[in-house]
């Protein structure tokens, strides 16, 4: 099967000279197993390269613009380079429009399994671009989608977890540390559920769940910011 590549590549502003790199960081392990013959591997390994091409150029711009504590930069790189960023630049650049998948993933809604292969699909793509056109090509492509993502990162504060923001402003809005309390256990031992809730006083915010409390917690601040306008 083969696609018209030449629209990627307005949309990302790179042009390969070897497309058989952006075909392959586009292909998911799943369509070879329907697909054994298709004409390049999966994209398992350009997303390892590309992985640690975005840290380093991220890691060097953080470094050379920013004075703060490694720990402070640490925690933007890590806003920067996570899988939910990843997967919403990709969908930014319509990547997914272009994956080569098998037919369960392509219907499988799963939002979070769907994230991932997203994420993943943008680090092959810059593995593609480093192998393809060098560190200069891959660095330009990264400051143009990633980095200029950073001033939102710093002003919203997204470096801090969830459950940090939700404190911090809780307590710079309305003076109280929320608490957390279960709402609900489900499920056997070997696999329990939890609903937990996020308090500010007597009032509930907001609910989440997750398999174990902490992933509640987490599920539970991520919708207090939403219900409080605080994101």
């Amino acid at each position: 099967m083969t696609k018209d590549f030449s629209r990627l590549e307005k949309q990302l502003g790179v042009k390969f000279k070897k497309r058989e790199l952006l075909t392959q960081a586009l292909v998911h392990r799943s369509y070879l197993n329907e697909n054994p013959r298709f004409e390049t591997g999966h994209n398992e390994r350009l997303e390892f390269l590309g992985d640690a091409v975005l840290e380093l150029v991220v890691t060097e711009y953080l470094y050379k613009n920013y004075e703060n504590p490694e720990g402070e930069l640490t925690n933007w790189r890590a806003a920067l380079v996570n899988s939910k960023m990843l997967a919403k630049l990709a969908q930014k650049l319509k990547i997914e429009n272009f994956l080569y998948l098998s037919r369960g993933e392509a219907k499988d809604g799963n939002s979070k399994a769907r994230q991932f292969i997203l994420a993943n699909a943008f680090e092959a793509l810059v593995g593609a671009i480093y192998l393809d056109g060098g560190y200069k090509k891959a660095q330009t492509f990264i400051l143009k989608n990633l980095i200029v993502e950073l001033d939102e990162i710093l002003t919203h504060k997204l470096y801090l977890d969830p459950k940090s923001r939700f404190q911090e402003l809780s307590q710079e809005y309305v003076g109280v540390t929320p608490v957390y309390k279960v709402l609900a256990e489900s499920g056997p031992d070997n696999n329990k559920r939890f609903a937990m809730g996020v308090f500010i006083g007597e009032k509930l915010v907001a609910s989440g769940d997750g398999s174990s409390k902490q992933e509640a917690e987490e599920n539970a601040a991520e919708a207090g910011l939403k219900e409080k306008g605080w994101e």
